[in-house]
């Protein structure tokens, strides 16, 4: 009735979360757990029992449908996996504790079934509580409705700092991926026209880029012909290449990781060292009189103890953290500019530096915004906006470069070699003024503040999602993990696991309930490695390597049903094989399947397919559920291991082929990437 419940709720969750808000959903959720509680400890005959716990699958349904939409939609994306990974943690603590109380109360003579369903109810209210008074409504939603001051407040109590323009910028985009977008490449520099005082004037291939902040503004270059950067060279490829075995998009995504800089993705060096000077630009703009070798004066200054900003221990350093002294803030004209550039000098530093400077967008990517003279749709200039991303040193080009600055050539580390992701923004278009961007020009068009449409399922870009989210989904069902969990107990005594305890006078049904209350606690363990790992190693990285393991024990277990052993050996064999596939699966295909769902869907219709797939989710949970007591009793434990262990190895050619690396992704830049890889494979396809 449960699995009922939940199947029947989650046909509308999504869009009815995307009507109400994520928050509201939540609540109710907790509500609904509270509820079946009580019924449940009430219930005075077996069908208000089944109402109950339809109730509690209603709330099931809630929570795992939008849990993992609500922590994408609020995590910075550096953590986004171990945050997504925590209910995970949390769930399999609940599930050792069931396991302890239902172990305990099957020791007595007579057990309260009354009190086992019903202290649902306890953590039901910690639940509503935390709902109600902790939880914020998820900044995307707000912009998605309109409500960009709520958002931006919301924004401000989860990053903890004032200045979030950048991430709103962002959050508005998100509302129009999936248009036209094209792959470029750029050399970066500080905009410095003051510098120039008109001795050198702009080329015409030189654009100026801005930041989402007011007065925040870059010099690019755009380069053309033989690209050394992965991501440009890996889409220029694309349209060329016949069809393989791995999904295009999968190369796309991987060139971004393997082309971050040394440091890796989590402390990536995106504007790392120029960052400074570029945001110096701002306050060039408000200095009469510029010293023009105050930048290197700054770097020779500075050199005992921050060695120009180039050593990796000045890059640990929190440098926003460090308040001004009395010698930085006498500074004249010059030098108080080089105060500026100190305080920001840790933009997009990894973690601390992109909380604390709020430029960047997670992830080591960087929006900016360009002003095309090419009319849009409406008739008027239009917005670019441009999804920065770095993929390499530009130490070994500098010569190449003299023309870049109008022959000054700039010094080491002024210049990013930039991949850029350009299409249309969708800001307002009645932009005015020298800055086209700024904190209160952050409105979204009426065409994008419009709700989504069925019609937007069809775009190239949102069907490809659906693929990678409904597939895995389903082969995340068909692995078997709801039908071994629900059923471990009655799996284990039929595998003898009583003989291993006979000893101390527990019967062979409590003992199958101890060993699986250890199983799942020994599951928690693995959980926080997968934590630790799921933003570092990655979710593509973790199925690879997890799956193999599951489809091992499974063989193991259909081996040990299958060979004559001993009693003691079967039991110790398959009792092993259990823990073994439990703790390997919470790792990867547990968490994963969700938390891809909840990344890879454009903002306007998250709520939609999230609910498409979660429907997959509850139909495959109810067919493994109600056909594994049957096929215990037709084919035994060795014939439905041996179909899950074909599932499985199904499941790694599916994620080996099709799934995309997305950890440390900001959610809008994983839509753009589904949007521009389905449309270059498509082509590629319809020429082939």
């Amino acid at each position: 009735m449960s699995l009922i419940g939940a199947t029947a709720i989650t046909t509308f969750s999504g869009p009815v979360s995307d009507w109400l808000g994520r928050r509201p959903m939540l609540i109710i959720s907790s509500v609904l757990y509270f509820l079946s509680g009580l019924v449940m400890l009430w219930s005075p005959n077996v069908y208000v029992l089944l109402l109950a716990r339809l109730l509690d699958g209603f709330g099931i349904g809630l929570a795992v449908t939008l849990v993992p939409v609500y922590i994408s939609e609020t995590a910075p994306p550096e953590i986004r996996g171990l945050l997504n990974t925590l209910p995970q943690f949390t769930g399999c603590i609940g599930m050792f504790l069931s396991y302890c109380m239902v172990f305990g109360m099957s020791l007595m003579d007579s057990p309260n079934w009354r009190l086992m369903l019903g202290i649902l109810s306890i953590p039901s209210v910690i639940y509503f509580v935390l709902a109600v008074y902790f939880l914020p409504e998820s900044p995307r939603w707000l912009v998605s409705k309109g409500r960009m001051e709520e958002a931006k407040q919301v924004l401000q109590r989860l990053r903890g700092r004032e200045d979030v323009s950048g991430e709103m910028a962002l959050l508005v985009e998100g509302l129009g991926s999936g248009g036209e977008t094209s792959i470029e490449e750029y050399i970066i520099g500080p905009d410095n026209e003051l510098r120039d005082n008109q001795e050198h004037p702009m080329e015409k291939d030189r654009i100026k880029l801005y930041g989402a902040e007011e007065g925040l503004s870059w010099i690019a270059k755009p380069v053309s012909g033989q690209s050394t950067l992965g991501l440009v060279s890996r889409y220029g490829s694309m349209a060329n290449q016949s069809m393989s075995l791995m999904d295009p998009l999968v190369t796309l995504f991987g060139s971004v990781h393997e082309k971050l800089p040394e440091m890796g993705s989590m402390r990536s060096m995106l504007f790392s060292h120029s960052g400074s000077m570029f945001n110096v630009a701002e306050q060039h703009s408000k200095i009469e009189q510029w010293d023009e070798e105050s930048p290197y004066k700054y770097t020779e200054h500075h050199a005992s103890d921050n060695s120009g900003m180039e050593s990796d221990d000045n890059l640990r350093s929190p440098l926003l953290s460090r308040e001004a002294t009395d010698a930085d803030k006498n500074m004249g004209p010059s030098n108080g500019s080089l105060y500026a550039m100190r305080e920001h000098s840790s933009l997009m530093q990894g973690n601390a530096g992109e909380q604390a400077s709020g430029m960047g967008i997670g992830g080591g990517w960087q929006l900016a915004y360009k002003w095309s003279e090419k009319k849009g749709e409406d008739g008027k200039k239009g917005l670019k906006r441009i999804y920065l991303h770095q993929e390499g040193s530009l130490g070994s080009r500098r010569g190449s470069l003299v023309s870049f600055s109008g022959g000054d050539v700039p010094a080491e580390g002024e210049l990013i070699h930039a991949a850029a992701l350009v299409s249309q923004s969708v800001l307002r278009s009645d932009l005015t003024g020298q800055h086209p961007v700024g904190a209160a020009m952050v409105q979204p068009s009426e065409s994008a503040a419009k709700g989504p449409s069925w019609g937007d399922l069809f775009e190239p870009g949102v069907k490809h999602a659906l693929i990678v989210g409904v597939g895995i989904q389903i082969l995340q069902q068909f692995s078997g993990i709801n039908g071994v969990l629900y059923y471990t107990p009655q799996i284990l005594e039929q595998a003898g696991v009583g003989v291993l305890l006979s000893n101390m006078g527990i019967s062979s049904e409590s003992a199958s309930l101890l060993i699986s209350g250890v199983t799942t606690l020994l599951m928690l363990p693995s959980i926080g490695v997968a934590m630790r790992l799921m933003d570092i190693a990655g979710r593509r990285s973790l199925l690879l390597t997890t799956l193999p393991v599951l489809l091992a024990s499974l063989i193991i277990l259909v081996l040990g049903n299958v060979v004559h052993m001993s009693s003691v050996t079967h039991a110790i064999i398959s009792t092993v094989s259990v823990v073994v596939y439990f703790c390997c699966f919470v790792m990867g295909f547990g968490p994963i399947p969700n938390i891809l769902c909840a990344e890879i869907f454009p903002t306007r219709v998250r709520g939609l397919c999230i609910a498409i797939c979660a429907l997959t989710f509850w139909v495959g949970d109810i067919i493994v559920t109600y056909s594994l007591p049957v096929m215990l009793t037709s084919i035994g434990l060795a014939g439905v291991f041996g179909i899950y262990a074909v599932v499985c190895t199904l499941s790694w050619f599916f994620v080996f082929m099709k799934v995309p690396e997305t950890k440390g992704m900001p959610l809008e830049v994983i839509s753009e990437f589904f949007a521009v890889g389905a449309k270059q494979a498509a082509a590629a396809a319809k020429e082939n």
